[in-house]
């Protein structure tokens, strides 16, 4: 038995703190009747949201690395124009872990399992994320420091981050958190301005597949991120 929040959560549906307000404002019903806060539930159960049934079968969980070209939206409403949901047209119901922005490419993971959704996108495990990074003018050594060592950006400063150069104008940056649009608002702050930003990794996960395509996480992926994501906190924060 699992609790109904818990079970919203992990099939993707919404988070547990918004299953909650649902089940408060009386828009949940396991059964036909409206349950309480901390009801649990099991794979006998019908559990609806307005009226329409969220299944609760044991589906199969399906976990991608798929490579998201320049132009695509991490976004799962098909309403949106070249959204990531109708552009993989994959078989089954499956949405992104945290977000690429659209003028960026690389790895991107997708999942039905809202669960490890929750679990990744909870900054305070210092999860990694690395990119590679092409500016509009050649790097300094001062360029690189500041961007080590944090850049006042949304009124907060960044994290210290490892950052190095790899040619006249490209660097390879790694960071442990998320704040919207990161790198090029720190870049921006230093006078620059990204031309190309490709993310190589996310955690133990690389890059591998060619633009455009995906493939399932391994065994051996799975077993490593799991371990990764054992400690989790229960802060959430952007990815």
């Amino acid at each position: 038995m699992t609790r109904l929040n818990k079970f919203l959560s992990e099939s993707g549906y919404c988070s547990r703190r918004e299953a909650d307000r649902l089940i408060e404002q009386g828009r949940i019903t396991v059964n036909g009747l409206r349950p309480e806060m901390g009801t649990k539930v099991g794979p006998e159960d019908r559990i609806c949201v307005d009226g329409k049934p969220i299944h609760n079968d044991q589906e199969q969980r399906i976990y991608l690395a798929f490579h998201k070209p320049v132009g695509i939206e991490c976004t799962t409403n098909t309403s949106v124009k070249n959204n990531v949901i109708d552009y993989l047209k994959y078989p089954e119901r499956i949405f992104p872990i945290g977000r690429l922005d659209k003028a960026s490419e690389g790895l991107l993971l997708m999942t039905n399992d809202g669960d490890i959704v929750n679990k990744i996108l909870r900054a305070r495990n210092n999860h990694e994320k690395e990119y590679i990074v092409t500016v509009d003018k050649p790097l300094t050594d001062r360029f690189i420091e500041r961007m080590r060592k944090g850049v006042p950006i949304l009124d907060t400063v960044t994290r210290p981050c490892p950052v190095e150069a790899i040619s006249r104008n490209v660097f390879r940056i790694t960071l442990t958190q998320g704040l919207n649009r990161q790198i090029r608002r720190m870049c921006t702050y230093l006078g620059y301005e990204v031309t190309a930003l490709k993310r190589i990794r996310i955690m133990n996960i690389s890059l591998d597949v060619p633009m455009g395509k995906y493939r399932p996480l391994t065994a051996k992926e799975m077993a490593q991120l799991n371990t990764l994501l054992a400690d989790s906190s229960k802060t959430a924060e952007g990815f």
